[in-house]
């Protein structure tokens, strides 16, 4: 039997209650999405070749059929990997002038650095979502502790690759207006804030092993294991690890990565660090090449030289299947001999000082 079709009328009506959600998914989508044709030649980067950047490891195996329906299973479930409650936040206590070396976790990767007497905001996002689209995707788990208006002015911008929830086309847009600070980037990224119309002379690209000074700092790109895209393309712009250099203090920026023994290279040319700041969520065994888990993000910070390690990308977005609290959990229990820095989003961090340690996720776990 033939199927019976809706009303004409009815139709009507549905399609009127859904293109409004559809509008507004889609503003902003393709101008968020950066880059399309490229400016500029990276033929003469090691790790550009056949049009696009590679990491300097091959590809590690997933297991056999664990990557098969991993999009279902992402759909459905649920609240896994979210807080059961409220998530605590601190209210930042800066300081009128940046310190000698502090660091304020403003949650995922977005930490404000400061540095003999500079600050440096790394891959700063203040959008509620994680995507193209501002009504879909990835949803804060927490508010950012602090608005950007109350942000002090800052000496440099600090990429590490161009994914959503490391670079956020709402916030740079802000920075480009309220600061005048350079961006320092991986190769390629610049093509993303030539488009969102950051000025030449505010980009600063850089490959790996490469260095620019910028006041009193030097900024030093350094290998990572990751990869990059915005869109249906991927590993257009470079990906990186950073080391920010004072005279007499250093810090190393993780980023987003994988584990590679290029680490253990890094610490031996540019450390020991006075902290680490490592990434040590979003795991899973399917990419092991993409993010650290808690063990390797402790292995990476002994192999760098680090002193104080502070945990970043965990409890602010869902991107993984495990527990909310698990990334730290795991931590605590690899790091017995390691000074770890447990702030709650907005808490500051002095390494000279006493570090935080109370267990604050708990009550949200």
């Amino acid at each position: 039997m033939p199927r019976p079709r809706l009303p004409l009328v009815r139709v009507s009506l549905a399609a009127a209650a859904v293109l409004p959600a559809l509008f507004t998914a889609a503003r902003g989508v393709r101008r968020s999405m950066g880059a399309g044709m490229r400016r500029f030649d990276y033929s003469d980067s090691p790790q550009f070749h056949d049009g696009l950047f590679h990491n300097r490891l091959p590809a590690t195996d997933a297991p056999e059929g664990s990557t098969a329906g991993m999009a279902a299973e992402f759909a459905t479930k649920g609240r896994r990997g979210k807080p059961r409650g409220p998530v605590q936040l601190e209210t930042p206590n800066l300081p009128q002038q940046a310190g000698e070396l502090a660091a304020t976790w403003l949650g995922h990767a977005t930490v404000l650095l400061e540095l003999e007497g500079h600050w440096v905001l790394t891959d700063p996002v203040w959008s509620d979502r994680v995507s193209p689209s501002r009504s879909i995707g990835p949803r804060r788990n927490h508010p950012v502790p602090m608005p950007l208006d109350d942000l002090p002015r800052l000496d440099a911008v600090l990429i590490s690759h161009d994914h959503y929830d490391h670079l956020d086309t709402a916030t740079i847009d802000w920075l480009l207006h309220q600061q005048r600070c350079p961006f320092v980037v991986p190769l390629g990224i610049g093509e993303h804030l030539s488009r969102w119309g950051v000025p030449d002379d505010r980009i600063i690209e850089l490959d790996w092993d490469e260095s620019h000074r910028v006041g009193g700092l030097t900024f030093t790109c350094t290998e990572a294991r990751h990869f990059s895209g915005r869109s249906l393309g991927s590993n257009t712009t470079l990906w990186a690890s950073w080391v920010v250099a004072g005279e007499d203090r250093r810090v190393f920026f993780g980023g987003d990565t994988g584990y590679t023994p290029a680490f253990t290279g890094i610490g031996e040319r540019h450390g020991p660090f006075d902290l680490t700041v490592l990434p040590i969520g979003a795991y899973d065994s399917r990419w092991p090449d993409v993010h650290l888990n808690p063990d390797e993000a402790i292995r990476v910070h002994r192999e760098v030289g680090g002193r104080v390690l502070l945990p970043i990308h965990w409890a602010t977005f869902d991107l993984a299947f495990h527990e909310w609290s698990d990334p730290v959990e795991w931590l605590l229990q690899e790091a017995a001999q390691d000074a770890l820095a447990l702030p709650a989003p907005g808490g500051r961090v002095d390494p000279a000082a006493d570090l935080p340690t109370a267990p604050w996720w708990r009550a949200s776990a």
